[in-house]
């Protein structure tokens, strides 16, 4: 069922625009897995380095994104041609098993939007098979010392044993899709066991969230917090804001735990109440006025998730939700998208964090948060999460 009625000229152009780009693009970069855009190109993470675990390769946490894409693309066309390259794009993650110590909790990311989804539409007997092996990696990682799951391995600059992060909200939903796959419940108790911490230790009275708790990894409790991708520590990186108002959506729709709703809910407000009069995100919150770093991707995962919040909630509730999507997604495609055949992006000015370098390029994760926004109010789009 539509959603939104009154949009529907708007929504069919932005549709058709979507589906003109992809069909080229996809064609272009069928034997890629792309994470950004080089002189308006699309990279290649599949790629292999010759670093032992090979993180910024074939295991980078958005390579799943891509596939996400071409499934989301054949779910709406039914072109063989989506199905055939995303399948090469998930052939090519058995790398990452075979590598193992480049994968941490990210799996969700990047098996939810590939094998998950093909299992979906194609009950693929490999997709489930790797979708599990994925899920058994992620509840590998959770500690019950302080019920979380760790997010990322050892890094160069200190000891992340006790580190979750707010990210991890959208790889739980592996778990609870593999005990409703298997019918084993402690997947899903692994995922609301972290979800309830998350829930009690990143969320702020305020509605905003921490990047990144430390916990004791022997004893549990909150050691500190960190700013992470973030300004500072205290500050609110924008596409934290959106892993947990969406992230927290999915844990609600897996559960029906309507403190999950709550939270989501909360989250929503505090965003909303921040969007600039422009539509344009920063990359936090509670950055400096200058220099203005933006983030287009936040924008994309904050309309994904407050359009599901407007599914569930009453009429009189609708609205709010549905008309802070709206202004983000008209603003992303008058002022944000690039419809060329220059580029192989759609979503640009996107920034993974404040402090790199690197600002304003093309994401995958924009381009497919986007894509699935605009498909959600269609009420078209394969919902995999």
């Amino acid at each position: 069922m539509l959603i939104v009625d009154k949009n529907n000229a708007w929504l069919d152009q932005v549709v058709q625009k979507i589906t003109d780009k992809m069909d080229w693009v996809s064609d272009k970069s069928q034997h890629k897995i792309p994470y950004t855009t080089f002189n308006g190109t699309h990279d290649d993470r599949s790629l292999l380095n010759p670093s032992g675990d090979d993180a910024d390769g074939i295991n980078w946490w958005t390579n799943g994104f891509w596939g996400g894409m071409l499934w989301q693309m054949y779910n709406v066309t039914g072109q063989e041609k989506y199905k055939r390259y995303a399948n090469l794009a998930e052939d090519k993650l058995d790398e990452c098993f075979n590598q193992f110590y480049g994968l941490h909790h990210d799996v969700g990311f990047m098996w939810l939007p590939t094998s998950v989804a093909n299992y979906q539409l194609t009950q693929n007997p490999e997709s489930r098979k790797r979708a599990l092996h994925a899920a058994n990696l992620l509840a590998g990682r959770y500690n019950p010392a302080g019920d979380f799951i760790r997010a990322w391995n050892d890094l160069s600059d200190g000891d992340t044993r006790g580190w979750a992060i707010i990210d991890c909200m959208f790889n739980i939903p592996l778990l609870y899709w593999a005990s409703k796959e298997t019918g084993d419940p402690r997947f899903k108790h692994i995922a609301e066991r972290h979800a309830d911490t998350v829930m009690n230790t990143f969320v702020r009275p305020d509605g905003s969230v921490h990047h990144i708790v430390e916990f004791d990894p022997f004893l549990g409790g909150v050691v500190k917090t960190y700013g992470g991708q973030g300004y500072e520590n205290g500050s609110s990186w924008t596409r934290g804001q959106t892993w947990g108002l969406y992230g927290f959506m999915m844990s609600y729709l897996h559960t029906g735990k309507e403190e999950y709703l709550h939270t989501a809910k909360r989250i929503a407000h505090y965003f909303i109440a921040n969007i600039p009069e422009n539509g344009i995100i920063p990359v936090d919150f509670r950055q400096p006025k200058e220099p203005a770093y933006e983030d287009s991707t936040a924008a994309a995962i904050a309309a994904c998730g407050l359009i599901e919040v407007a599914k569930v909630v009453s009429e009189h509730e609708k609205d709010l939700y549905l008309g802070a999507a709206m202004k983000l997604l008209r603003t992303l495609d008058q002022q944000r998208t690039d419809w060329s055949t220059d580029c192989d992006c759609i979503v640009r000015n996107g920034s993974a964090a404040y402090h790199n370098p690197d600002h304003h390029q093309a994401i995958i994760y924009g381009d497919y948060y986007f894509i699935e926004a605009i498909l959600k109010l269609k009420g078209v789009d394969l919902y995999f999460w």
